[in-house]
């Protein structure tokens, strides 16, 4: 029962670092372009393209957690198998 409940935790805690990951990125980009759009008077367009910088951003921290957990979760099954055998 306590390794249900640690992997459930461990769940939750990878399914918020993707959301977050994803959120910041995209402000960050979102907030990037209007910062310069008001500097240089350009409204909308280094928005537009740091949104979706900020975007393509976001989808590529969720890959790296997701192949990061892949690889993390194949090395625990490998151990559990060398252990019990």
């Amino acid at each position: 029962m306590a390794e249900d409940k640690r992997q459930l935790f461990r769940s939750l805690g990878f399914l918020s670092s993707v959301g977050i990951s994803m959120v910041a990125a995209t402000l960050i980009g979102l907030g990037m372009g209007w910062w310069l759009d008001q500097k240089f008077d350009t409204s909308p367009w280094f928005t537009l393209i740091f949104l979706g910088f900020g975007i393509a951003s976001g989808f590529r921290n969720i890959y790296i957690l997701t192949e990061r957990e892949l690889k993390r979760s194949q090395e625990e099954n490998r151990e559990d198998g060398d252990g019990r055998g």
